[in-house]
């Protein structure tokens, strides 16, 4: 006879299989469905068998057991054994707040809820203790337990070894539970066509917090949860490409963001237990070459876009039912009444976005129910007033928010301005330490929060208590909705102030050497704020300067990392500024038309960059003269393009010239020099004057060596090609 028989409902698994564990570890002999129960055995037999002969029975207690019909069977053959609870043969372990009715409420339970895993193992092994008679023959020695499971469960609710999730668990969270359902079955049916999961609806909705709350309760199913913001497809590469150095693949290391991102998708096609969150995706043309092929892993898409079919199965989510609603509004504010609660979710159109921060307003300043209502009616029909009535639910948000805001604004004037200041960023992981860096270009009143941490939590502190904003020691985040509604509200003057503050402190802070390896974790962190500023700035035309150039470095941070077509057009539109401010013809303008040009000979467009090396070196040449370094770089350009073109006599041409230029700049022996000597060795080898390219390449090769070392990338290149000589 077993010691134990865990009666549990499937969605407590993590449970069973924890508590089936400690207490095999604890020497106790265990009876677990998951564990025992055979492929092909009689289910209900089994588990008669089991609930009849163990000596005592363990009911997991949580709101899925209690509703469920297949585990009353369980307990009730044990409480029919010991119906006094005398011998302890029922025992129940509450692992969540639950509601106890019938013959539940008269039992004492072992409650594990809000301790951790030290704490629970001590909880369960003294409540089963406590529950039975010291057995009459000492307990056979732990080791002789022979175990069924060999690798030791994590702690329910322990996070993942690998884990990215970048939002807190809502502990407000409420309803739901059908569409949660839902995707646990459709996840967990082993179906290829449902392993992958699209949850769409408008904004507002709720989309991103059904995924979280999907992947906290179910941390116990993954070893990998990996979130990737997929609003922007350079963010989504850079997120998806980042799982690399989570993973310590060999590849986090290449400079090519594409075979990273292939080589993470070839580890998850080869391992289970994973799960990917691509959040707020556009277009299902963005994620469907991420998508990991085979059966092993689950997949989640969060989107407004309702087209997924093809690639995922589609989760429709609408606004909440009116019960829970209400029950949402009651859980947040502590208040008890229901009609007045009613009122107000109908008002608020049970939209969850709306229905958070209205409880979190009433929360803060405990105005009642029907205060509330009568505040959000009368505000809500000034703006229909000024605009008339909307065709969405965006009034609702901007009627919440702007309440919300008129209080913060009394709190904290900085509050208000660094949240019109977020509103010009991404909406996630805005880095606190932006304020410093750009301290310089931010109004005063944020000025003074960069170098005084205090008053900085005092700004703050309003913003997160009213749900504007979700804060964290380093970052800050804001919904999307509530950025829109932020800048609806602002006027023509204010929007552009806060726009250019934006671009300004982001172009501060990215890296002006973006496309050096070194620079690359910065610059990935940085560069979904760097395209939203640059977004807005450019729509209100506004700091030219620095969007210019914030867009040429993004562009060159892009093709740094091959994604060439992104970096193309970051260099379209820092051309187009610049073309814009200084004339077609100024030196800036082919800075970009240069870098333009290299990005279109990656992409394999050689006549296109040939033309603009041609502009750039027209350009440098007029203001510069003919024998410019600057000109020297335009001329070898031109050089490689026409070496790529197959004009080797022309290239040859071309590398001289600059050749010629660097050395009367910067003397014989520059490395700068040696980049051309190197490509004219290039040259005549292909030219079949070998002993012409011996003495380039044994030149530029000493010059890399005595300048930049024998380990240099330059150097080792310049030795390779002399070898290949002999």
């Amino acid at each position: 006879m077993k010691d134990f028989f865990i009666s549990y409902n499937s969605a407590d698994k993590s449970w069973a299989e924890w508590t089936a564990w400690t207490l095999e570890e604890a020497g106790y002999s265990i009876v677990l469905q998951a564990w025992d129960f055979r492929p092909g055995s009689n289910f209900v037999l089994e588990m008669h068998q089991a609930a009849t002969e163990a000596e005592r029975t363990i009911a997991i207690l949580s709101p899925a057991y209690l509703n469920a019909l297949y585990t009353q069977p369980e307990w009730t053959a044990a409480f029919a054994q010991d119906p006094t609870g005398e011998k302890g043969t029922l025992l129940h372990v509450r692992v969540q707040e639950c509601d106890l009715k019938g013959l539940f409420t008269s039992i004492i339970y072992i409650n594990l809820i809000d301790l951790n895993e030290t704490a629970a193992k001590e909880a369960l092994l003294q409540g089963i203790s406590r529950e039975r008679m010291k057995p009459s023959v000492e307990p056979a020695f732990p080791g002789d337990v022979r175990r069924s499971v060999t690798e030791q469960p994590r702690f329910p609710g322990t996070l993942p070894p690998v884990w990215n999730v970048p939002h807190a668990r809502n502990p407000n969270f409420t309803g739901r539970e059908e569409r949660l359902a839902k995707l646990k079955t459709a996840l967990g049916s082993g179906k290829p066509a449902a392993l992958t999961q699209a949850i769409h609806g408008l904004g507002g909705v709720g989309k991103t917090q059904l995924a979280l709350e999907y992947a906290y309760r179910s941390v116990a199913e993954y070893d990998i949860v990996w979130w990737v913001r997929s609003e922007e497809p350079v963010t989504l590469a850079a997120d998806y490409a980042s799982l690399a150095d989570a993973l310590d693949l060999p590849e986090k290391e290449a400079t090519d963001q594409q075979l990273i991102i292939k080589a993470v998708k070839q580890w998850l096609e080869q391992h289970p237990k994973w799960l990917l969150v691509f959040d707020n995706a556009k277009d299902r043309a963005d994620v469907q070459n991420y998508i990991p092929r085979g059966e092993i892993g689950h997949v989640l898409i969060t989107s407004r876009n309702a087209n997924w079919r093809g690639i995922a199965a589609p989760l429709d989510v609408k606004v909440l039912e009116r019960s829970e609603s209400v029950d949402l509004l009651l859980k947040r504010t502590g208040y008890t009444n229901r009609e007045a609660a009613d009122a107000l979710a109908e008002a608020l159109g049970d939209l969850p976005l709306a229905l958070e921060q209205a409880g979190a307003y009433m929360d803060a300043t405990r105005r009642s129910l029907p205060d509330y209502l009568k505040m959000f009616t009368d505000r809500k029909n000034e703006l229909w007033d000024r605009a008339g009535p909307p065709t969405d639910y965006r009034d609702t948000v901007a009627t919440t928010w702007n309440i919300a805001f008129d209080e913060v604004k009394q709190i904290s004037s900085a509050g208000a301005d660094l949240l019109n200041l977020c509103a010009f960023l991404a909406p996630d992981d805005i880095p606190v330490e932006l304020l410093s860096s750009g301290v310089q270009y931010l109004p005063g009143s944020l000025a003074a929060l960069a170098s005084d941490p205090l008053a900085f939590d005092d700004a703050v502190d309003p913003l997160r208590r009213y749900s504007l904003v979700e804060i964290t020691a380093e970052t800050i985040s804001v919904h999307r909705l509530v950025q829109a509604v932020t800048r609806d509200r602002l006027d023509g003057d204010e929007l552009k102030k806060w726009a250019e503050a934006a671009v300004r402190i982001v172009n501060e802070a990215f890296p002006f050497d973006s496309d050096d390896v070194g620079t690359w974790p910065v610059s990935t962190r940085l560069l979904p704020h760097a395209l939203a500023a640059a977004e807005h700035a450019e729509a209100l035309d506004v700091a030219s300067d620095s969007t210019e150039k914030l867009l040429n470095q993004t562009g060159s941070y892009l093709k740094g990392r091959a994604q060439f077509a992104e970096a193309k057009e970051m260099f379209e539109r820092a051309l187009a500024i610049g073309e814009a401010a200084y004339g077609p013809d100024h030196p800036q303008v082919a800075i970009y038309v240069n870098n333009l040009g290299n990005v279109l000979q990656d992409l394999g467009d050689l006549e296109g960059a040939k033309k603009m090396f041609k502009r750039a070196l027209a350009i440098d040449e007029a203001a510069y003269g003919p024998d410019h370094p600057d000109v020297a770089i335009d001329v070898g350009n031109l050089g490689n393009v026409l070496q790529d073109l197959g004009d080797l006599e022309g290239a040859k041409k071309m590398f001289k010239r600059a050749l010629a230029i660097d050395e009367a700049a910067y003397g014989p022996d520059h490395p700068d020099v040696a980049i051309y000597v190197s490509n004219l060795g290039v040259i005549l080898k292909t030219l079949g004057d070998l002993e012409g390219a011996k003495k380039m390449f044994e030149r530029a090769l000493r010059i890399f060596t005595e300048s930049l070392g024998e380990g240099h990338p330059n150097t080792v290149t310049v030795q390779n090609n002399l070898d290949s000589l002999s």
